[in-house]
Parts: C-alpha cells; structure tokens; sequence
C-alpha cells in the first residue's frame, strides 16, 4: 500500500509541469461514442472534467448522441432515409434530435458533472445565437454547417467558474428553423471560435493509423491531406481530420483525436510526456521516437 500510495504521489509531482503550461488554457472537448451510454464511463470522464477544471484550465464539453437518436426515432416509429451513408434528416426528425440532444444526453451530462463537484450549466447552439447554420446538403435536409460562431457566451460562462455542455443542434439564418450539427464538426467550430489550446476529439479508435496500422502520435496536417488522398485515412476517421484541419486554420493550436474508452484518456493526452491518441498541429512532428512525444508539454 505503502508503494501504491508514493506512485500516486510521484504522478502528481511529474504533472506539474503540464498543470503549469495549462493554467488558463480553454480546451474543448468533444465527448460522444459508447461512453456515454455507460453510467460508470460517464461519471469518469465527468470527474476527468471537473479535474480539469480545478487546475486552472477551462474545458469545454461539446458532445454528440446519435446511438441515443437512433433508439427514440426507433420507438416513434419514424424511419430514417440516407443519401450516400448520411441520415436525411426532416423536419420531424430534427424536432426528435433537439429533444434528444438538448433534452436528454445534455442534462445527464451536466447532472454527472455536477455530481462530481463541478458546475456544469448545459447550453445549445441556439443560445445566444451561438452557432448559425446553412444546410450543408441540401439532399440531407436539416443537416447544418456552421457559417456564424458567437461565442462570448461560453467565454462568459467558464469566466464565472462554470463548465459549458454544447448540444449540438443550431439555429439557421431563417425564422424557427433548426439544424443538426455533426458533433466533431460543432465541437471544431467553437474551438475554432474560441482559438483553443486544444481540441480532443474523443472517438472510439485508438486514433489516425498509418498503413500498416500503427497509431500515429504526431501528424502533421499536409500529412494528413496525403493520407487522405491515398486512402491511408479513410472511412470515419476522414470528417475527423477535416474537422481537425478546419479547427487549425481557424486558430486552434492543436487537436488530438484519442480513444475515449482508455481510462482518464483526457487526463493521459493533457499531463503526461506519453500522451494520447494522434496530436494533429501545425509545427513538424518532433524526431522523438514512436509513441514518445512531449503530451501536455508541447502546448
């Protein structure tokens, strides 16, 4: 016990300089997949959030919700159509998503955030007119793609000590009308917005493989338009890494796309040398050997 209890003490003392380099920094965090079905893995990461918090950072949680979606269109007996692999979504399928994501997901967030001693206030892209959108497709009807960020609300919130929880749903350029927003794609957006020191896009792989299905620690993005281009990056992980491309020329300072079902995989990728998942910036990848980069420290 005795030995358990120095490594715990020894881990906090080798944090301390990532603690130091992230002292005020706004990190946005996107937080969607299995996790958040799973009571125990919500609670973890809501901890990890409050943690954050707690140190002087000030997270951002943008999340998403499609498996929650997909079962209550499924008890109101309302059938999905998709074009090229992406859900139409209709004007009645939009009512049921905003019910969802602003409703349901997004106060079960804040609730475990604030059972884990943090204050958590859970807002939409509606709120103060947060994200504007324009149909990204006209074929997938309300599906939207943010042209309008107006972020002081957020800036607002986290200066007066509390936590944002984005649903992303978003209002559009005309009366009444609602679009839902791709969650990596809302949550790059507001980092943009908020030229974040970071954007964590927690997903359900390991992170960007290279060929032979190695994990990728540092990436550069011209990297990433030639993996895209050769069919290296394909499938999912291509709108990650636009969002991620998107999110650096807006002025964030790096993203990492990591496997949210690691344990503390935020906490790992934020203040440790290890580090976690695939660092996406726009400095050249360090000569540091595979898997060894500076986490935190490369802020």
């Amino acid at each position: 016990m005795n030995r358990d209890w120095t490594a715990t003490a020894r881990t906090l003392s080798e944090a301390l300089p990532y603690l130091q380099r992230y002292s005020g920094a706004v990190v946005v965090v996107k937080f969607g997949g299995n996790a958040m079905g799973d009571d125990d893995a919500m609670a973890e990461f809501a901890r990890d959030i409050v943690l954050m918090k707690q140190v002087g950072m000030n997270p951002v949680v943008c999340h998403g919700g499609g498996p929650m979606i997909n079962e209550l269109l499924g008890k109101l007996g309302i059938e999905s159509t998709f074009v090229r692999g992406k859900r139409v979504t209709t004007k009645e399928t939009v009512e049921v998503v905003e019910m969802v994501l602003s409703g349901l997901v997004n106060k079960r967030i804040v609730q475990a955030i604030n059972d884990a001693g943090g204050r958590a206030v859970g807002i939409s892209g509606k709120d103060d007119d947060l994200m504007v959108c324009e149909a990204d497709d006209p074929e997938l009807g309300f599906v939207g793609r943010p042209i309008e960020m107006n972020v002081q609300i957020i800036r607002d919130l986290y200066k007066a000590g509390m936590i944002p929880v984005i649903a992303p749903v978003a209002t559009g350029m005309a009366d009444n009308e609602t679009f839902n927003v791709n969650g990596d794609t809302a949550a790059g957006a507001i980092a943009g917005a908020l030229r974040a020191d970071r954007l964590l896009l927690l997903t359900d792989v390991a992170g960007v493989k290279d060929r032979n299905g190695e994990v990728l620690t540092q990436i550069h993005p011209d990297q990433v338009r030639e993996m895209i281009a050769d069919g290296t990056i394909a499938g999912g992980m291509i709108p990650k890494t636009e969002t991620a491309l998107k999110a650096l020329e807006d002025g964030v300072r790096a993203v990492v796309i990591l496997d949210g079902r690691v344990p503390h995989a935020s906490l790992l990728e934020l203040f440790t040398e290890h580090g976690a998942g695939s660092l996406i910036r726009s400095t050249p990848p360090s000569t540091r050997p595979h898997g060894l980069r500076q986490g935190g420290a490369s802020l």
